[in-house]
């Protein structure tokens, strides 16, 4: 028992360790937000600013108002940088929405589609349904430079080029590991359930939609999850098929503001960030549960 106990206040300390270690970017890119450019310039490590009492000034400067113009300690008149919400060539709340427009047409095609195609692997039974399961998963090995060039003539033939449609449309056809994900977890439903859906009369569609679906409620929150994930930190799409920036979305409006200064004013670089990385890490804590549950019932190990 005590060897016990002693491993597991070992895996503990590890867990703490590990947990420190992944939030500390987090937490600096915190700091350096609500932190004067003049302080984040300098080689000291403080997480804080050197006047903590000033932390709702400094932050409404990067995150609103900004400090077009200010003199420093020395009394220096210099030029500084606006704020990320107050910018007048960057538009984030612009970003914003065509990131959430983007996300949540991808997210509602990714799950419906790539529901349907599992319920067709899964839980039917048809000649041939093991090999193309096969085909269907060898897709994932595909990367997507492999088919930009391709994909984007597609979409130029359809006069989408420039708008946000190809960034969302494609999620209607549905994600080979999304597809699998889903599949392990419809295996594991009683065929008993099944069985008692066709004495009452209901066909695959209903047994689809009054059935499997509410009892997949877990694994359908995980590839919600997993899709906003990937598509609120897409890059490269978007600098393929974006070139107006009204239409930017928030990865590629991150490096457009990046661009509009002469040296990287990381203080109100990091509040940018903090803009965007927030969304994301509210809706993994609110979806954690459901996460870790799918994780478990599919079969898939973390």
């Amino acid at each position: 028992m005590t060897g016990r106990l002693q491993l597991r206040w070992l895996a503990l300390i590890v867990a703490v360790l590990a947990s420190v270690a992944f939030a500390l970017p987090l937490l600096w890119m915190l700091g350096t937000s609500v932190k004067p450019i003049e302080e984040v310039t300098t080689a000291s490590l403080r997480l804080l600013p050197e006047d903590p009492g000033n932390i709702t000034k400094y932050a409404r400067e990067n995150y609103y108002s900004g400090r077009p113009h200010f003199t420093d300690a020395n009394g220096i008149e210099r030029t500084g940088h606006e704020g990320v919400l107050t910018s007048e060539n960057v538009n984030f709340p612009v970003f914003l929405r065509n990131t959430v427009i983007v996300a949540v047409c991808g997210v509602l095609g990714m799950v419906l589609s790539s529901a349907i195609v599992a319920y067709g692997f899964g839980c039917i039974r048809w000649r041939g349904r093991g090999f193309f399961f096969g085909v269907l998963l060898a897709t994932m090995m595909i990367p997507f430079p492999a088919t930009m060039i391709p994909t984007y003539f597609i979409f130029k033939y359809l006069g989408w080029i420039g708008t946000l449609r190809p960034l969302w449309v494609p999620a209607w056809f549905a994600g080979a590991f999304n597809v699998f994900l889903l599949r392990q977890f419809f295996m594991q439903i009683p065929r008993e359930l099944f069985d008692a859906g066709r004495i009452d009369g209901l066909s695959h569609w209903g047994i689809f939609w009054r059935i499997v679906m509410p009892l997949a409620k877990p694994a359908l929150t995980v590839v919600a999850l997993f899709h906003l994930i990937f598509v609120w930190n897409d890059f490269l799409a978007p600098l393929v098929y974006l070139h107006h920036q009204d239409t930017f979305t928030l990865a590629l409006g991150l490096q457009f503001y990046q661009q509009q200064h002469g040296g990287t004013p990381w203080n109100t670089m990091m509040a940018a960030c903090v803009l965007t990385v927030a969304p994301l890490v509210i809706v993994f804590l609110i979806a954690q549960k459901h996460l870790m549950g799918s994780m478990a019932t599919s079969g898939l190990k973390a």
